[in-house]
């Protein structure tokens, strides 16, 4: 095969809308997948997963959404069928079932070697002027240590190998973590009348409507999603958690803590430790309850300003229990331990996010954790970029909505490296 000038690593939203700007610009280049075409929509979302931006959000440059409900929800099997499609109305060039197990800075010191395996056994080495990493940075399950405490009868699960309440043996279910996935997968099992234990830790909380609009077409109009990564002075707000919401009904809804109690959730605080059957809680439960109101109110706050602002009359107020405050935090448990068998506990939902494994990039562009070192996803490695990660360049990088622009940036960071800027048509 000869030099190539880009390879592309992934298939997910990042790596198809690079491949779409590379081609515009007339670059040679192959997107590798090691599995298929968006493969962790495919094989890390539960039976009733949908999206949490709605339909109008979910379009990748090119091809915007045409559906009859562009403020709806979609299934992550009809995001996939959407990926797929796209593939082929723009020719890209994508390999599927074809692993990168390797990078390497080639012989010349300038090029790169990628080593590519497909269908598992079949290896072939390819040279590259550029190379972009797409593959994301949430992709691999992570769960603390503190699991290997637990009794070996119950079952452990992370949220990326949940599927429905009846594929989990009978019994209650603790799960750890009250992130999106959390939430979303209590209101899951207590929907099918299973008893859940959620241990929470301190994550925002958005009303999914407000005024008669998703609370996110508010924030395009604010340009809240369009706030740069550079701009922010206290750059761990990059590190939060994304806020409770939930894509489920025509319009979604908004879930808390307190609407999942009153379907029967027990809310707990943060789990700390297993001790002798037990789990060791801590008492930081109605923190976090007080924590998401206010970060809601501060959401409500922040579109009546712009309103004002604006001179635009506010529209009207809707009706949202799952949103009312609980300044009391009287919805939560007053727990400190839970004992496993006297609660009858079968499995252990692990919803603690995910990381990465960049151990194959054999380049010196990973800092002591393992994590890429750039800035706006260009590294200090001529021809080597990441794309696909949360806060990118701006807020909006975590979702498919941000991957046009931040694509764009990346592929013509690309060509301005190969000198081929000039071919853009």
């Amino acid at each position: 095969m000869a030099m190539l000038d880009s390879v592309v690593v992934g298939a997910g939203q990042a790596g198809l809308g690079v491949s779409y700007f590379l081609q515009r610009h007339n670059l040679q280049h192959l997107v590798f997948e090691r599995g298929r075409i968006g493969e962790p929509w495919r094989s890390q979302r539960w039976d009733s997963f949908k999206l949490n931006t709605p339909n109008f959000m979910n379009a990748l440059p090119g091809l915007p959404y045409d559906g009859p409900q562009p403020d709806g929800f979609c299934r992550s099997e009809d995001l996939v069928g959407y990926f797929q499609r796209y593939v082929e109305y723009f020719h890209l060039p994508v390999r599927t079932e074809a692993q990168v197990v390797s990078i390497e800075q080639a012989e010349d010191g300038k090029n790169f070697q990628v080593l590519v395996r497909s269908n598992g056994q079949l290896e072939e080495t390819i040279t590259s002027q550029s190379i972009v990493i797409a593959s994301g940075i949430q992709h691999t399950p992570k769960a603390p240590a503190i699991r290997a405490g637990l009794p070996a009868h119950i079952v452990q699960l992370h949220t990326a190998d949940y599927r429905s309440p009846q594929a989990l043996p009978p019994g209650a279910v603790v799960i750890v973590g009250s992130g999106q996935s959390g939430c979303q997968i209590a209101e899951d099992l207590l929907s099918a009348g299973r008893t859940v234990y959620l241990c929470t830790s301190k994550v925002g909380r958005a009303p999914r409507r407000y005024r008669g609009r998703d609370i996110l077409e508010w924030w395009i109009d604010m340009k809240f999603i369009d706030v740069r990564f550079a701009s922010l002075e206290d750059k761990s707000i990059s590190r939060s958690a994304q806020p409770q919401v939930s894509g489920l009904g025509r319009y979604g809804h908004t879930l808390s803590l307190q609407s999942l109690a009153g379907l029967g959730a027990v809310i707990l605080g943060r789990l700390l430790d297993v001790q002798d059957g037990s789990l060791i809680l801590s008492d930081e439960a109605p923190a976090n309850v007080v924590y998401a109101d206010a970060f809601s109110k501060r959401m409500k706050d922040n579109v009546d300003a712009y309103l004002a602002n604006a001179h635009i009359p506010p529209p009207p107020l809707e009706d949202d229990p799952a949103d009312a405050p609980d300044p009391q935090a009287a919805c939560v448990s007053t727990h400190r331990s839970l004992n496993l068998a006297e609660a009858e506990i079968s499995t252990v939902i692990w919803a603690t996010g995910f990381t990465a494994d960049f151990r194959w990039i054999h380049l010196p562009v990973l800092d002591m954790d393992g994590m890429p070192v750039h800035e706006e996803g260009i590294t200090t490695i001529p021809g080597l970029y990441f794309i696909g990660f949360p806060w990118l360049r701006s807020r909006k990088s975590g979702i498919i909505y941000g991957i046009a622009e931040d694509a764009q940036f990346i592929a013509d960071a690309v060509a301005r490296h190969l000198n081929r800027d000039s071919a853009r048509r």
